[in-house]
């Protein structure tokens, strides 16, 4: 475990010791929610503004109308030689089901 020492101002510091006070913890364990509280916030998931959802969705279709499409011949192809593997145990059956359902219909489709 690190060890970092911090000068605070006299007010924040009180501050802090009553906040640690009022949720019956010590100011250290205080401090070190606080500060994994506020980094982690930094990995949460965000609702992005609909403009950009926009913009994404205009430029994955401007690359998409760049790439053309492949063959039948070559998706039949490449389909054939993938490597088949087992699930893994972590996924649960009926989402297991529901993969393989949608891979077949595809594969009927092509």
């Amino acid at each position: 475990m690190g060890r970092l020492t911090v000068r605070l101002p006299s007010t924040l510091h009180r501050q802090l010791a009553m906040l640690a006070s009022n949720e019956g913890v010590s100011l250290n364990q205080y401090i070190v929610y606080s500060l994994t509280r506020q980094s982690s916030q930094a990995y949460t998931v965000r609702q992005v503004p609909e403009v950009e959802v926009e913009r994404q969705r205009a430029s994955f279709e401007q690359l998409l109308g760049t790439l053309g499409e492949a063959p039948e011949e070559e998706i039949k192809r490449v389909l054939s030689n993938r490597e088949v593997v087992e699930p893994e145990s972590e996924l649960e059956k009926e989402a297991i089901a529901r993969l393989k359902g949608q891979m077949k219909k595809r594969q009927l489709a092509v």
